[in-house]
């Protein structure tokens, strides 16, 4: 009995900390861009690869890491994000370019979505009843408390030893967690699974996504009906539509096309894509504005103080959201979160170059919040919505989304910051006017997408069992901005049925 609550704690606290630095680094990124750039030599707007980068990766890797753990053993495809990571963490430290840095975060996106979901995979494995309610519910603070430190992380990082240091201590942290995994940690797989794994529907997912974001970048210089432009997006459809035929036809497709036929499966994911989209390119894009000595000129930690109303004000009320859910009802909940989060944006998209700080306070909490109100009953909504037996299934495409909701977002809003910045200097605006001018023109953009949420609350997420408030509950809304968990309305697909009708 003691070995066994010695290897499920030792799983617990290599899994923990685990999803803690990866989520940390992640969040970190976007304010330590100004240093790499300055260090580099690169443009900020090159350098948004490294976030993008990021996100595109991840998103086509992550459900089949989760596969290639089912195969080969959960335990060594862990330890192999884990190297990666490790790798990707030395590579970007010592870089002496942005496009090594750029690479070193391409590798990275790989390693984070393998380390998430072999390590979730794992947690469960190791545990049952109510120990596996307790562990989970812990795995999902420690991604929300990792997700909510790591600007405020970076920005003392970059004080203190330079933005290198944020990538050395990630290394050595995913070190111990490879020592911790190797001594405590037994090695499972999916006996009864095929052995076959979709790597061909990996591959159209990033060839899809990646002409798409590069045209989505590159509009503003080419145009938005310039051959290149025409020509990335027309490659995008291209690999889209060949991945839809070969999820067809594989024995193992990488999504189960059927899943899209479920409304509130396909409405849920939109509005996790949503929610992880603007959620992203809002904290790249105050990240670049607060450092810039044109507007408010912080220094990086300034700036991860300024952006910590949204990303802890998201953490602090998640938590309280499924007790209100459960009686106001998901659909109204979620409709709630995306008016909030779009009134926010539309308080940012009035700023002019005379705000001093506390002028983006009150939209930044009112973001916050609504994400929050929002983020945990979509992630709920995926996985309750289907059969028990498709629950991983839902949870992987939820997933998916997040990554390409940071993925495009971002991409979209560093296009259209950079372009109007460029057009207000060369019509003669001041350099405060054009970037200010310039984050106004992006947050318009997130007040469209956040109001198409709105409607998909009211169009798709039809009745569905809500969860029910519990810590399990709590923990899988705080850490729905980064990965969807199960809840207490997960697997009940005889409700679902009657109440969906």
């Amino acid at each position: 009995m003691a070995g066994s609550a010695v290897s499920t704690g030792g799983v617990l606290a290599a899994t923990c900390l685990s999803t803690l630095v990866v989520n940390a680094n992640t969040s970190a990124v976007s304010i330590l861009l100004p240093a790499i750039s300055a260090d580099s030599g690169m443009g900020v707007d090159t350098l948004q690869w490294a976030v993008t980068g990021y996100s595109l990766v991840g998103a086509a890797v992550i459900i089949t890491s989760g596969s290639l753990g089912d195969v080969f053993g959960r335990k060594r495809i862990f330890q192999l994000g884990l190297a990666l990571f490790v790798g990707s963490c030395v590579l970007i430290a010592l870089a002496q370019s942005g496009g090594m840095v750029i690479a070193g975060r391409v590798i990275q996106g790989a390693a984070g979505s393998t380390i998430l979901a072999c390590g979730l995979s794992l947690l469960t494995v190791a545990t049952s009843g109510d120990q596996r309610l307790k562990y989970v519910s812990l795995w999902g603070a420690a991604a929300a408390v990792g997700a909510a430190a790591g600007p405020l992380l970076g920005g003392v990082l970059v004080d203190l030893t330079g933005w290198q240091g944020l990538f050395w201590i990630d290394a050595g942290v995913a070190v111990i967690c490879m020592a911790l995994t190797y001594a405590t940690i037994a090695e499972s797989r999916d006996e009864g699974r095929p052995r076959s794994i979709d790597y061909l529907g990996t591959l159209l997912v990033a060839l899809t996504l990646v002409p798409l974001i590069y045209g989505f970048t590159k509009s503003g210089d080419w145009g938005w009906l310039s051959a290149a432009t025409l020509g990335c997006f027309g490659a995008s459809i291209v690999a889209g539509a060949l991945f839809v035929l070969t999820e067809r036809r594989v024995a193992v497709p990488l999504l189960d096309l059927g899943l899209l036929r479920n409304r509130i499966l396909v409405g849920a994911t939109v509005c996790i894509l949503i929610g992880a989209g603007t959620i992203n390119g809002l904290m790249y894009l105050l990240s670049l504005y607060f450092q810039d000595p044109s507007a408010l000129g912080f220094s990086p930690l300034q700036a991860g103080i300024a952006t910590l109303p949204a990303t802890i004000g998201l953490v602090v009320v998640a938590p309280f959201v499924p007790r209100l859910a459960n009686r106001m009802g998901p659909r109204q909940v979620i409709g709630l979160g995306f008016v909030v989060m779009t009134a926010g944006f539309v308080g940012i998209g009035l700023a002019d170059a005379s705000w001093a700080y506390l002028a983006f306070l009150l939209p930044i909490l009112a973001i916050a919040v609504g994400m929050g109100l929002s983020n945990g009953p979509s992630s709920s909504a995926a996985t309750a919505c289907v059969p028990q037996e498709q629950v991983g299934e839902a949870s992987g495409v939820s997933n998916m989304a997040r990554y390409v909701g940071a993925a495009v977002a971002t991409a979209l809003a560093a296009s259209i910051y950079a372009s109007v910045q460029v057009e207000q200097l060369d019509s003669g605006a001041s350099a405060a006017d054009a970037l200010a001018s310039g984050l106004a023109a992006a947050s318009w953009l997130m007040v469209a997408i956040s109001a198409l949420g709105i409607l998909l609350a009211v169009v798709a997420i039809r009745r569905h069992r809500a969860a029910e408030g519990t810590a399990l509950d709590a923990a899988a809304s705080a850490a729905a901005a980064v990965h969807t968990l199960p809840t207490t309305a997960t697997g009940a697909a005889g409700a679902v049925r009657q109440e969906t009708r």
